[in-house]
């Protein structure tokens, strides 16, 4: 049987068919970052800064990229990262997106707020299972969600700390795409210009589950995301501190890791709160505008506590050589969030099949070509630096 490739051979052609079927708002909310965008734009850069050193005449016939992550081994150095929105893309989009990481043997992240609660995932996807936290106000609903999550059998947590206050998405703001969502006319006219994602979608939503909302939320701030009653300051969390997380490394009986940190000294205590891995990340350029790039930071990161930490990254992963270049750096995995938000909104399941498909297929081709053949061989010595002398032996 001939693959299905949807018509899609980078992650840039499903962002471009996520596009056609969204509205604005939407694609817009899973596409930009903040403000002007720069912490965006930046991440991009950043990775094309770094070139790879091919190599030649060497045998990378028997090529895997298999590793092994908190004593578990997957066939790929890739893990989905926790991305809220992928029920509003496709009907059932966080058990399409969960189903494919399970058949592609790498963990998927269920968000805080997803709109399909985290046992419905457990039950409908199985495979292996992360989940990522926001700390709130009450903490004592935040640590009933821990309780929860135990419960349900996820194997990792993932506390997200680079949120301390809400962000400034101008755009979401116009377009009227907001927490409780404003039906101005604006936005009706935008969601009446998609039919196809209208009935597929929302409507069928409607039908089947009732208005979206944040389904993981405890009851006494559940909502519906058009309600004015919406509960906003109990999910304020700017006086999250490492007490909490070290509360939380009580609490949490497995793997647990902090999700945002970009400062070496931030590592460190984080290392002295017990946890067993961060990941390096600026939120995909979506809190801090002017925020480091996550891919320039990281040889620092790992460097402070890569012998005490598994140390991860995301934001502005596109394409396989983007893997490579983090694994170079010293990640043992690299998260990606839009990548698969883009093919969960092109086509569903398939659709984050075919993203993870795309990233296997490139960074076994960089692999070949710079002489690799696992990724224990990935390391600096593959990579020109900015600023460094490129010269053959430089």
């Amino acid at each position: 049987m001939a693959e299905n490739k949807l018509g899609a051979y980078n992650i840039a052609d499903l962002r471009d068919m996520a596009r056609g079927h969204l509205p604005r708002a939407i694609f817009e909310f899973i596409d930009r970052g903040t403000e002007d965008d720069v912490a965006l734009a930046n991440n991009r850069e950043a990775f094309d800064r770094i070139k790879l050193r091919a190599r030649t005449l060497v045998d990378v016939s028997k090529r895997s990229q298999e590793i092994t992550l908190f004593g578990n081994k997957q066939p790929l150095p890739i893990v989905i990262a926790p991305t809220g929105t992928a029920g509003l893309l496709w009907h059932n989009g966080e058990v399409g997106m969960a189903r494919a990481a399970a058949a592609a043997g790498i963990p998927f992240t269920v968000a805080t707020n997803s709109m399909t609660p985290m046992e419905t995932i457990v039950r409908e996807a199985g495979g292996r299972l992360w989940f990522q936290l926001y700390m709130w106000s009450d903490r004592r609903l935040s640590h009933q969600l821990v309780e929860r999550a135990n419960k349900a059998g996820f194997e990792a947590l993932i506390v997200t700390v680079d949120g301390a206050v809400a962000a400034n998405r101008e755009f979401s703001h116009r377009n009227g795409f907001s927490v409780p969502m404003k039906l101005n006319s604006r936005l009706v006219a935008d969601l009446m210009m998609h039919p196809r994602w209208l009935a597929g979608v929302y409507l069928r939503q409607l039908l089947t589950s009732g208005t979206p909302r944040f389904e993981n939320y405890p009851p006494e701030i559940q909502d519906k995301i058009t309600a004015r009653t919406f509960k906003k300051s109990i999910l304020k969390n700017d006086s999250l501190n490492w007490d909490d997380l070290r509360a939380l490394r009580k609490l949490w009986p497995r793997t647990l890791m902090i999700k945002g940190t970009l400062h070496p000294e931030d590592a460190k205590l984080a290392a002295d709160c017990g946890i067993d891995g961060l990941i390096v990340s600026n939120h995909g350029g979506r809190m801090l505008d002017s925020s480091l790039a996550p891919i320039d930071v990281l040889p620092s990161m790992v460097d402070a506590v890569g012998k005490k930490l598994t140390v991860m990254m995301d934001s502005g992963v596109r394409r396989g050589a983007d893997v490579v270049k983090a694994l170079a750096l010293g990640a043992q995995a690299v998260l990606i969030g839009r990548a698969t938000l883009y093919g969960t909104a092109a086509a569903g399941e398939a659709g984050a099949t075919r993203a993870i498909d795309i990233l296997r297929e490139e960074t076994d081709r960089i692999m070949a070509l710079i002489g690799a053949n696992n990724v224990a061989e990935l390391d600096r010595k593959c990579l020109a630096l900015p600023g460094e002398v490129t010269a053959l032996g430089g």
